[in-house]
């Protein structure tokens, strides 16, 4: 029996020829397991690196070593920073393929478990509680009424003011016709 090899003008069909087809298979990432030797052995370069930004009396002692990727290690170094009880410095380091030079990619501050840290954020819509409202609504309303107190009495002392002003105006002009009622009076009797 001969095998059958398909003319140049005939078409296969599609699904015979994706059945056929053995199915690739995308690789999983690698995940690093144990950190490569020589960077896990980088523990004075990691701590070089760290001290070029941090002093040295802030980094305490070596903590461990953990594999990010290949050819890429973290060292963890406690932190003697005060106010910062509980976290940790880092510094990342990586090197090319078969060579031997460590480089220092990242250095960081980084809290642990037991690291003392703000509490999560939340919107003030949802801080706000209902005494807070009623609080702050009673301060406006004695804030208003303040207000309205001071404006009227203003309102009072410009009124007393007109007041007397009028009776002083009044109490002039009296005054002036009676000495010129005095005044001509007196002309008339010479």
């Amino acid at each position: 029996m001969r095998p059958e090899i398909p003319s140049p003008d005939s078409s296969p069909e599609p699904d015979t020829d994706a059945a056929a087809a053995p199915a690739v298979r995308k690789r999983a990432p690698r995940r690093p397991g144990k950190p490569d030797a020589v960077l896990a052995a980088a523990v004075a370069e990691a701590r070089a690196g760290l001290l070029e930004v941090v002093s040295e009396d802030e980094v305490g002692n070596y903590l461990g070593a953990a594999a990010d990727a290949e050819r890429v290690v973290t060292h963890r170094f406690s932190s003697l920073r005060p106010g910062y009880r509980g976290w940790y410095w880092y510094a990342t380091v990586a090197r090319m393929p078969r060579s031997k030079k460590v480089t220092v990619s990242e250095v960081g501050l980084l809290p642990s478990d037991e690291a003392l840290l703000a509490p999560e954020w939340v919107p003030w819509s949802d801080r706000l509680r209902p005494e807070d409202i009623a609080a702050e609504q009673e301060q406006q309303a004695q804030e208003q009424r303040a207000q309205e107190q001071a404006d009227q009495e203003q309102a009072e002392a410009e009124q007393a003011g007109r007041d007397d002003n009028g009776q002083q105006d009044e109490a002039g002009e009296n005054q002036a016709g009676e000495q010129h009622a005095e005044a001509t009076g007196a002309q008339e009797d010479e």
